[in-house]
């Protein structure tokens, strides 16, 4: 981070130590005491894994800048993206959030734009929707050379005004894990503020390199889709997607049992009450 920002540009840099290992907490707190005089950072650590947008609110009550930016602990900024993002929003007043060109670390493109999920992008895809409506739609995996909108912006790296952000009350955490992109960039739609890529800044993610892989995730990534789109649509787009799911993951039991966990997630309509983050335990402060 700190070689491909400016010097120039006053920030103050926060990180947020979600609920990790003893190992972690104090290898993170080590290096930031090995660079506190020449890089002053804040370590707030929490006792108990918040989820994603949790964690990202106990960082946002130490931050006084006109801009917030929110960046995975997976990437590597390959650009001055804090300086470019912050003079692409200084002469952007419509614009709520913008973000970098991500790619792979083998320097394949990553989609930074998306389309807000809904039941007809989950049943028939995004590439049904970019065929079908270009313009509303635009394609996720092209390379850009000028900003380009988008209906809401990668988790991985968000870079929002803060007055903004502190208007629609930030990340809803209710979510624990994935989704709040979406649901940010819905409600600042509302308050018509777009969300834009801005391909001249570009940073590598390490994609998925900090969520394993397993049903346990996937259930979650279910509770959070139907928990926004029931947000944002409505009973019936809601009952249209869940039973859309159900039918899908009950045929796909039937093949891997290990499914099952996740049918009957769905079969109970994917309640809060199922997700990850009732299942957090309290650690010692170390």
């Amino acid at each position: 981070m700190f070689e491909h920002t400016s010097t120039t540009l006053k920030c103050q840099y926060i990180i947020v130590d979600n609920g990790s290992t003893k190992k972690s907490y104090l290898h993170v707190k080590n290096y930031i005491d090995s660079i506190a005089n020449e890089h002053p950072i804040i370590l707030v650590r929490s006792n108990i894994n918040t989820g994603f947008g949790g964690g990202n609110m106990l960082g946002v009550q130490h931050a006084k800048g006109q801009y917030l930016a929110f960046v995975n602990n997976d990437t590597v900024l390959e650009s001055d993206c804090l300086v470019v993002l912050k003079k692409f929003m200084d002469t952007r007043p419509d614009v709520g959030v913008c973000g970098p060109q991500a790619f792979t670390d083998d320097k394949k493109i990553l989609p930074t734009i998306d389309h807000f999920a809904s039941p007809v992008r989950e049943i028939f895809g995004r590439s049904f929707l970019e065929t079908i409506q270009p313009k509303k739609y635009p394609k996720r995996k092209r390379l850009y050379s000028t900003p380009q909108q988008g209906q809401f912006i990668a988790g991985s790296f968000m870079f929002f005004r803060a007055s903004d952000f502190n208007t629609i009350g930030g990340f809803d955490t209710n979510i624990f894990l994935y989704y709040e992109e979406t649901d940010t960039c819905r409600r600042l739609a509302k308050l018509n503020k777009s969300a834009y890529l801005v391909p001249e800044a570009s940073f590598i993610h390490y994609h998925g390199a900090s969520t394993e892989k397993s049903v346990a995730i996937k259930t979650e990534l279910k509770i959070s889709l139907l928990y926004v789109v029931r947000k944002h649509q409505g009973l019936i787009p809601f009952y249209i997607l869940l039973t859309f799911l159900q039918v899908r993951y009950f045929i796909s039991s039937l093949v891997k049992p290990k499914y099952w966990s996740l049918f009957y997630t769905l079969f109970l309509q994917a309640p809060l009450t199922r997700s990850l983050k009732h299942k957090q335990q309290i650690t010692p402060i170390y």
